[in-house]
């Protein structure tokens, strides 16, 4: 069984509720949510940073393909 670890979190009363209440609704345990969010988050930020490097690497060479020569390219032809 692959080993867990515990995360301690200082919540305010309101902030506790409102999280608390959140995941009743969803259905899913606080640590379910909480882990959740939390990977989300991290998976939004590398996109983001997948994509500014993406596009930086365009600008320096603004060359566009046709979605054949992207198949060719890709030996999908």
């Amino acid at each position: 069984m692959e080993e867990r670890h515990t995360v301690s979190l200082r919540l305010n009363e309101k902030e506790n509720k409102l999280i608390r209440n959140y995941a009743e609704i969803k259905g899913i345990t606080v640590s379910e949510f909480l882990r959740e969010s939390a990977l989300k988050e991290i998976q939004r930020e590398l996109d983001l940073l997948t994509f500014d490097e993406a596009f930086s690497t365009y600008l320096k060479n603004p060359k566009l393909l046709s979605s054949e020569d992207l198949k060719k390219k890709l030996g999908l032809l």
